[in-house]
């Protein structure tokens, strides 16, 4: 079965970095793109970045563009988030998803704080 472990969450300072990752089984890993969210409390999950099957084409919303780097290694069937300059607003439950066979898939998900 599809599924997908998020780890690598924790606390940061504002301005600091931070790196997730995902582990994905249970499908063809290459075949699929894959997406971060994030949801934050008292919010909706929102779409944070994209990454296309072979990782040549990249996508992310305005509010992390040049600060957030989404990647993939399909060998290892792990995807990864890069975050730099985190703000407070950036903290949220960060989860990874696969859309396979027309079903959303999400993770457990790891907390991200970022907080002084």
């Amino acid at each position: 079965q599809v599924q997908l472990v998020e780890s690598g969450g924790g606390l940061v300072h504002p301005g600091g970095s931070l790196s997730v990752s995902c582990a994905a089984s249970g499908f063809t890993f290459s075949s699929y793109v894959m997406r971060w969210y994030r949801q934050a409390p008292g919010k909706e999950r929102e779409l944070v970045a994209r990454i296309s099957r072979d990782g040549g084409a990249t996508t992310y919303i305005d509010s992390v563009k040049g600060r957030f780097t989404i990647s993939r290694d399909n060998a290892k069937s792990m995807t990864y988030l890069q975050m730099n300059s985190l703000s407070p607003e950036d903290t949220a439950v960060y989860y990874c998803n696969a859309q396979v066979f027309g079903e959303d898939y999400f993770g457990q998900g790891t907390q991200v704080t970022v907080s002084s």
